[in-house]
């Protein structure tokens, strides 16, 4: 029960990674805010929660509007009376990514002529899917941790607490640049920047800033690679030292690891729960 008698803010929150953390925060004694573009999902994690006698509200969220996130952070003050931690966990692939596996089954067979002549890919890409990508996962995390630390300097200068802790999901794509597409290696590599800078800027204000960096979890985002035929599945695969997907509750833990008083002495450093996919 780390977190009896505190409030986590969960983006993404309607699935994969974030239901995860939502339900691992609730279990250790947080009440949740679960934010999700998709209302549906984020009422489920509620469900989730609520039924294992946890306490959690949903909140539909546009990751990249300042005002929802805004209202998403407030949301958590106004029904909890106080916001600790958040993880911003809202994320997509692509610019047209909805998590739907036959969408990212046509996607992948569109793109085989790609795989023989990466060099058309880069002469192809459309500049404003670039830049939905950045602004999701990019911008969103910084207007979620902008908002989110708005609240929490409120509550440290009223003495409601003694400080908070902001987790973004960044990627193992933030490091490798054979994780993921172009536009998601390079906002992803972003958040990891953004995340070293905010941890020295809020280091003051008494709040804590890590990034979680996960390898291939088994998530909507990650199913296509099960898509891929044998003879490219076999050698990705073999790519991992422990040779399998990792699940999201491995993200999950890591993020309550961040946020709790275990790690509080870090910021600014970002955890890899990959199978040993990256090693520094």
């Amino acid at each position: 029960m780390r977190f009896e008698d505190m409030a986590a803010v969960v983006t993404g929150g309607g699935n994969g990674i974030g239901r995860a953390c939502c339900v691992r925060f609730a279990s250790e004694g947080a009440a949740v805010v679960v934010a999700d573009r998709d209302v549906t999902g984020a009422d489920a994690t509620v469900a989730q929660i609520v039924a294992a006698g946890g306490r959690a509200v949903a909140c539909s969220l546009d990751a990249t509007s300042r005002i929802d996130n805004d209202a998403m952070a407030q949301l958590c003050v106004d029904t909890y009376g106080r916001l600790d931690h958040v993880v911003t966990a809202a994320g997509v692939s692509h610019a047209k990514y909805t998590g739907d596996a036959e969408e990212e089954a046509k996607r992948l067979i569109e793109r085989v002529g790609y795989r023989e002549q990466p060099h058309l890919e880069v002469l192809d890409y459309d500049v404003d899917e670039f830049r939905t990508v950045v602004d999701i996962n990019l911008i969103g995390s910084f207007l979620a941790a902008q908002a989110c630390a708005a609240r929490m300097v409120e509550g440290i200068e009223a003495g409601k607490q003694s400080g908070g802790s902001i987790v973004t999901i960044a990627s193992i794509a933030a490091k490798h640049p054979d994780a993921g597409p172009l536009a998601y290696v390079c906002s992803k590599s972003a958040v990891w920047m953004m995340t070293k800078k905010l941890a020295r800027m809020l280091a003051k204000a008494g709040i804590r800033v890590n990034a979680i960096g996960p390898g291939f979890i088994d998530t909507n985002m990650t199913q296509v690679i099960e898509m891929f035929p044998p003879e490219i599945l076999e050698p990705f695969m073999a790519q991992i030292p422990m040779g399998r997907k990792g699940q999201p509750e491995d993200i999950a833990a890591a993020a309550a690891f961040l946020c709790s008083n275990d790690a509080s002495y870090m910021t600014g450093e970002i955890l890899h729960p990959d199978g040993g996919y990256f090693t520094e």
